[in-house]
């Protein structure tokens, strides 16, 4: 769950390419792509109570969940009183992340959308991971029940990875500890850090495991793979990492190409990184007992319902996991820490700021098994 767009701000776009944007059209780009937003994000598509309209309404809603670069790693097939969510290896991200760790992590938070929907619709929820010869799967078996209508499921509609700066508030005593409640259960710690040393601690680790990123070419290749940098390119693919949701300009992919490999360097990419997290309210850093899929799938349904309340309480989060995803950082990271063998699974940080433009998702007849 890699943060790293590109750093192309609007000014830096502006010094090299202003003349190459203005011959481009972008007639009615705006609105279809505002109309694959309001597809993508509107609540409740269905009036259904039982059957398969219902399930198929959880499972829209499990995929607004975040997923490393915005691949969708994920398969949903619909059973009579249950729904599997299954990894989609075909959507891997082998350079980013080798042993699959972000596409479990992906697969939590897609169950948890997937329970917190459940319980606003009269169903109860109960997840279980299988890991069976024939390929590990979560198994979300569903009873009716009172339906409850949460604040965390207000807020799926809402939520996004925000990467901005913030306004640099601190939050209060209370909000901190609704996001430490919400994001700690079932093996998986949630750290908060949020006095500057901490915070500046955190941040040179950051730049660091960045640094060794841009300068590793299979992972910028396969970053760019998933960049998606113009409004047409991402509504037609409906996945990726759009150009728009971190702030810059959408252009046209052999424009975007062009600026990508003059601009996304380690400095540049390291002052956006610093000036966010001194932006940001605090960090939040996701631990787990064990180093397994079990527990990483926990991480990630820990991190969705943080960020659901984070979402409730007008917070915004950002992931940014370099420090976690560097096989050869991660360790000292954990050391620095004080958490021992245990592993840091996400890195988040969080505060007040501005809404950015949305993500996209595929359609359900793609997902569905």
């Amino acid at each position: 769950m890699t943060p790293a767009l590109t750093s192309l701000t609007r000014r830096r776009f502006a010094t090299v390419g202003a003349v190459l944007l203005n011959a481009c059209s972008f007639d009615g780009r705006e609105a279809s792509y505002a109309d694959a937003v309001q597809s993508t994000w509107h609540r409740d598509a269905t009036e259904a109570t039982t059957g398969r309209p219902l399930f198929e309404e959880l499972v829209r809603c499990a995929t607004l969940a975040p997923s490393s670069h915005n691949t969708q790693c994920w398969k949903f097939a619909i059973q009579p009183q249950s729904i599997s969510i299954l990894p989609d290896l075909s959507r891997r991200c082998p350079a980013v992340d080798p042993d699959d760790h972000h596409l479990f992590v992906s697969l939590g938070c897609a169950a948890e959308n997937m329970v917190q929907a459940a319980s606003a619709h009269g169903l109860q929820a109960d997840v279980v991971f299988d890991a069976g010869m024939e390929g590990d799967a979560l198994r979300v078996r569903l009873e009716p029940t009172r339906a409850i209508q949460s604040d965390l499921y207000a807020a799926m509609f809402d939520r996004q990875c925000t990467r901005a700066d913030y306004d640099g508030r601190p939050l209060t005593v209370d909000e901190l500890g609704l996001l430490e409640r919400a994001g700690t259960r079932n093996g998986v710690q949630m750290v908060i850090l949020s006095d500057k040393a901490a915070t500046e601690k955190m941040l040179a680790y950051i730049v660091d495991a960045n640094t060794r990123q841009i300068d590793d070419p299979a992972f910028v290749a396969e970053l760019k793979q998933w960049l998606r940098f113009g409004d047409t390119e991402a509504v037609r693919s409906g996945d990726g990492l759009f150009s728009g949701a971190s702030g810059n300009p959408t252009v046209p992919r052999w424009l975007g190409e062009m600026l990508f490999a003059r601009f996304f360097t380690p400095a540049r990419e390291n002052d956006k990184y610093a000036s966010q997290v001194r932006s940001s309210a605090g960090i939040a850093v996701f631990v787990t007992e064990k180093n397994d899929k079990r527990h990483w799938i926990e991480a990630g349904r820990c991190y969705e319902r943080f960020a659901l309340q984070a979402t409730a309480l007008g917070i915004r989060n950002a992931m940014l996991n370099q420090p976690v995803e560097v096989a050869s950082v991660r360790p000292g990271l954990a050391r620095a820490f004080g958490w021992g063998d245990r592993r840091p699974d996400l890195v988040v940080r969080f505060g007040r700021g501005p809404a950015m433009p949305r993500s996209l998702r595929r359609p359900l007849e793609a997902v569905l098994a």
